[in-house]
């Protein structure tokens, strides 16, 4: 393989995830410690979430399988599972990673994404209207950009960023729902007052981190696919047969598939995006395009 198109991991997205996971920790201290000094009963819920946080590390993909229907496949179920577990096997070489598991989701959704915490226990999951869209190179080109979510190990990251700010959700909820539980003395809501507020101000500032950082590893990934496969044109050629099928996906399935989920997709299941890139879980298309159009352009020079 030639040496300019060498693949590894983004150091600039290493260093974004570990920023992330830095102020994350940061900001939940001090909901620890607010949990803390609010009484035994706000303790009790800090247990609960971190017993829902081990049940979501290790079952968060197959959670996000399920809510798909994704199934796994093997080489026997098929000539057209035969070649994408091919393709998948061939990339991943080239990646340097594990070989994943390969799943498909019988949905006329145009998508792809990666789950796992590790990439060894990582999944690969295409959906059918994916598959019936592209031709090889983009399918391949698609392929590549999911594996190099894995190879960054941003999955794991995006997984712990997520369950955060699904905690601060969850306590704030709680303390809403059942706001005595927080101090036994029952005068004092003051404490409740307090977790609510903190709890509600750690959950915007977590999903504002993993907006910034969803959006980046998308461009990581983007750049990786170009490096193992050579051809960015192809990811550019797929990302417009995605958003060109998307918009004529009725609106109400779009909806169905815009959940938690929807970070994890290599393109947004909106049809309309949000009005401000701060809120966006990936880059327009304009922005991924460009700057797939520049790595191009380097690949060629460095070719010549």
């Amino acid at each position: 393989m030639n040496k300019t198109r060498k693949f590894g991991r983004d150091p600039g997205l290493q260093a974004r995830m570990m920023l992330t996971l830095f102020l994350l920790g940061l900001v939940y201290a001090v909901l620890i410690g607010v949990l803390f000094a609010a009484g035994t009963g706000a303790v009790t819920i800090a247990v609960i979430a971190a017993g829902l946080f081990l049940v979501q590390l290790f079952t968060s993909d197959k959670i996000a399988l399920a809510s798909m229907g994704a199934h796994q496949i093997a080489p026997g179920d098929g000539p057209q599972a035969a070649k994408l577990i091919g393709v998948v096997q061939r990339l991943a070489i080239q990646a340097d990673i594990p070989m994943p598991r390969v799943a498909i989701a019988d949905t006329p959704m145009p998508n792809a994404f990666a789950v796992g915490r590790s990439p060894k226990t990582a999944t690969v999951c295409v959906t059918t209207g994916l598959l019936n869209l592209l031709g090889d190179g983009e399918l391949e080109a698609v392929l590549g950009h999911e594996l190099t979510h894995i190879a960054n190990r941003d999955v794991m990251v995006m997984t712990l960023a997520s369950f955060f700010a699904s905690i601060a959700s969850f306590i704030v909820q709680m303390g809403f729902w059942f706001g005595g539980i927080f101090n036994d003395d029952e005068d004092n809501g003051i404490s409740v007052l307090v977790v609510i507020l903190v709890s509600a101000i750690v959950y915007v500032i977590s999903w504002l981190l993993l907006q910034a950082l969803s959006r980046y590893r998308e461009f990581a990934a983007d750049r990786g696919s170009a490096m193992i496969t050579g051809r960015p044109s192809a990811l550019i050629s797929a990302l417009m047969e995605i958003d060109g099928r998307m918009s004529r996906i009725p609106q109400r399935d779009l909806r169905a598939a815009s959940g938690e989920l929807a970070a994890f997709y290599i393109f947004p299941p909106k049809v309309k995006r949000g009005v401000s890139t701060l809120f966006a879980t990936h880059p327009s298309l304009d922005q991924r395009i460009k700057a797939l159009n520049r790595l191009e352009a380097q690949l060629q020079s460095a070719g010549h």
